[in-house]
This record gives C-alpha cells, sequence and structure tokens, in this order.
C-alpha cells in the first residue's frame, strides 16, 4: 500500500480528516503492522467534493464487490452513505464519518492533535482516545494492541 501518497493526497487536497486506526497507532509508535488507511472525515458538501476529488485519480470502487461492477464515487454516492470500506490504486481505504466509542468528526477531532507524519502536517487520534476507539470496536485486532497503546501512553504521561 501507499499509505504516504494517499495520507498526502488527502491533505494536498484539504480534506478534512483525522488519521484512525493502525496508522494513527504507528504515529505513536506501534509496531503493529496495518493493511489499510483508516480515516474519519468530516461531512460538509465542501468536504465531501474534496474527498471525492482527492482520490478519484486513484480508481475507488467499494470492497468486496465484483471487479467491473459499475460504481460511481462522487458526492452524492458520499451522500448516501457514512461509511466506506474502498479498493483504490494505492490499497485500502476505509472512511468512516464516526467512529465507535468517540462519535462524530467533530469529536473525534476534539480527540486528536496534529503531527508530523509523512512529509505533512496531519490530524490524528491522540492516545487516549485512540485507545478508547480500539477498546470499543472489540475486535481481536484492536484489543490486541491494547496493551502496548497503554504502556505508551504510560510512558508519555509525566
Amino acid at each position: 500500500m501507499s499509505i504516504d501518497v494517499a495520507v498526502r493526497a488527502l491533505i494536498d487536497a484539504d480534506v478534512e480528516f483525522v488519521l484512525i486506526g493502525g496508522w494513527s497507532a504507528i504515529v505513536h509508535g506501534s509496531r503493529f503492522m496495518t493493511d489499510d488507511l483508516d480515516v474519519c472525515y468530516a461531512r460538509t458538501p465542501e468536504n465531501l467534493g474534496r474527498l471525492a476529488r482527492a482520490l478519484a485519480p486513484y480508481h475507488p470502487r467499494l470492497r468486496g464487490l465484483p471487479e467491473g461492477l459499475p460504481f460511481i464515487w462522487d458526492e452524492a454516492t458520499q451522500r448516501n452513505g457514512t461509511v466506506f470500506a474502498l479498493v483504490t490504486d494505492l490499497g485500502d481505504v476505509d472512511l468512516l464519518a464516526e467512529v465507535s466509542g468517540l462519535g462524530s468528526f467533530e469529536e473525534v477531532k476534539a480527540g486528536s492533535y496534529i503531527a508530523d507524519a509523512f512529509g505533512r502536517k496531519v490530524w490524528t487520534l491522540d492516545l487516549k482516545s485512540l485507545i478508547k476507539a480500539k477498546r470499543a470496536a472489540g475486535r481481536d485486532k484492536d484489543l490486541a494492541v491494547l496493551p502496548e497503546l497503554e504502556g505508551l501512553l504510560d510512558a508519555e504521561e509525566p
């Protein structure tokens, strides 16, 4: 996956988003690897347009559907859904309007900070919010990383 290209494409298009999931953990120093990019995005009409334009060159299509099935990636498609599990030329990208345990984009952003990563400034969940989201998701892969994230949090607290 070309995660750095995907993140830079979103940032350079002024998409309002917060890095969540595995890559947020990696930004904090996690050793757990992930195969996809997970972001929480703002659902304003302007942002949906920027998001559509940022990903369009990478041919997004819904993951799990047969190859060649028609799919239109535009603002209207985004208005009709809140979660998109996409396959792109850059790899898998998961777009979420809300995050379990945290809430809406505005609530997610309130639990985030700007990090230097991927050659850019990127909003990412802070460790407390990331831990809360991973715990709320409750999947085995999310629970497996919790001890490490809690250790990272302990190390950064005075």
